[in-house]
């Protein structure tokens, strides 16, 4: 196994220093082009170029982008990137040109999670000095090193044998469901024979590897908005119409929606609030949620019902509600040639020390909606996972991974690549 080398690892405290949520990753997106453009590639697409700007979702405020953007600029980003950043649009795609060849896409996803890193003095990234530098992101869910992992694999193929084109997909926008669709829809997936997508971690620990992660659950987020009329609360309580009232009603209601015959489902309001005082009926409150499914079918069914039930309790409480869907994305499956190559190529990397052919996520990613389009258009995918020692659950304050395993996730990502390309399964 080639070790996780001192530039890859600073790389990755570096981002982890810089946590960007979705669209706002300018720093991230200008770093790694810094390093796409130290190895030397053929084309390189950044923000505008790699997406179909009109198919995002749950893109920011301007003047929230903005922030982020300036921030950016402060910590150093090069002004040209942050140009093409501007308006929420961020992310690339490093093109490898090499020859005859099939076309092989590997899609990594860049993005944080909006929450506040540990300050426990135990905490590694505490104690190492690459804990954030500001409050109100983190790198939660190990998009750092995907980050790391495509610009190794990158380089490792540009110092290859490989004959074809590679195509590194640096996502923006995975934690809200946001991006994928976005760059699905840009036109670089059309011409890919092979894809795979890449998670870290998902409970297995380091030198573990899933060649083809099944169970992705279809997804779907919603904003809803309940707007009443406030009134007091002791002295003309027959006035107000209570907007609590009806999002109380619409929680309770979405968690009886009847599970589907056909596929598993579930549905969870997880941030919920409203009104503005004790002795005031409440003329504003709302839910931010989602609904997911075994299959993409469940996930309509899921959220029909949904919408039902957010309308129905606004109606039923004499209010109004605003329900915006802000992401959303199907469920899919690998494919089983292009899964057993990379079983097999994970058997040749020093350090791999246990294969699963498959496991389920029991979770939701939106590398769905890139596998779906090269599928159905002839090509093979597959989500592969890569196994890291970490000290806490996904998306808590405390996460952290193992650095060794972004050395055996580059070995076997590179090695896949190369026989995908001798072997075209």
């Amino acid at each position: 196994m080639t070790d996780t080398s001192e530039h890859l690892r600073a790389l990755r405290r570096d981002l982890h220093r810089h946590p960007e949520p979705a669209w706002r990753e300018c720093y991230t997106t200008a770093r790694l082009c810094e390093e796409i453009e130290r190895i030397g590639v053929d084309e390189l697409f950044v923000g505008p170029q790699a997406l179909d700007v009109d198919a995002r979702t749950g893109v920011p405020e301007a003047d929230e982008l903005a922030r982020w953007r300036e921030r950016a600029r402060e910590a150093g980003a090069d002004d040209a990137t942050l140009q093409k950043c501007q308006g929420g649009t961020t992310g690339a795609i490093a093109v490898l040109e090499r020859g005859a060849g099939p076309t092989v896409a590997l899609r990594v996803d860049i993005d944080a999670l909006p929450r506040t890193e540990s300050t426990d003095p135990g905490h590694h990234p505490v104690e190492a000095g690459f804990r954030p530098d500001h409050d109100d992101a983190m790198h939660a869910c190990g998009h750092d090193a995907h980050a790391t992992i495509g610009v190794g694999v990158l380089e490792a193929i540009a110092d290859s044998d490989f004959e074809g084109t590679l195509k590194v997909i640096f996502q923006p926008a995975e934690e809200v469901i946001g991006g994928g669709r976005a760059v699905a829809q840009s036109g670089h997936l059309d011409d890919v024979d092979y894809l795979l997508a890449i998670h870290i971690g998902l409970g297995h620990p380091t030198g573990e590897i899933v060649a083809g992660v099944e169970g992705i659950l279809a997804v779907a987020n919603f904003d809803a908005t309940f707007t009443g009329e406030p009134a007091h609360a002791g002295g003309h309580p027959d006035r107000g119409r209570n907007a609590v009232q009806a999002m109380a009603t619409a929680v309770q209601n979405l968690y009886a929606i009847p599970r589907h015959g056909d596929s598993a489902t579930r549905v969870n309001a997880g941030d919920v609030g409203g009104g503005s005082a004790s002795n005031v009926i409440p003329e504003n409150a709302y839910i931010r949620g989602e609904v997911r499914g075994e299959t993409t079918d469940g996930k309509a069914y899921m959220r029909e019902h949904a919408a039902d039930v957010l309308e129905s309790a606004a109606a039923m409480h004499d209010c109004d509600v605003d329900l915006e869907w802000t992401g959303d994305a199907p469920s899919a499956d690998p494919d089983a040639a292009i899964r057993d190559l990379v079983f097999g190529a994970a058997g040749e990397v020093p350090g791999v020390e246990h294969r699963l052919q498959s496991d389920d996520l029991g979770g939701s990613e939106d590398a769905t909606y890139l596998m779906r389009r090269v599928q159905d258009q002839g090509g093979k995918a597959t989500f592969v996972g890569i196994g890291t020692d970490h000290p806490s659950g996904h998306h808590t304050a405390t996460f952290d991974i193992d650095e060794a395993s972004i050395g055996i996730g580059i070995d076997v990502l590179g090695q896949a690549i190369e026989q995908i390309a001798e072997q075209r399964p």
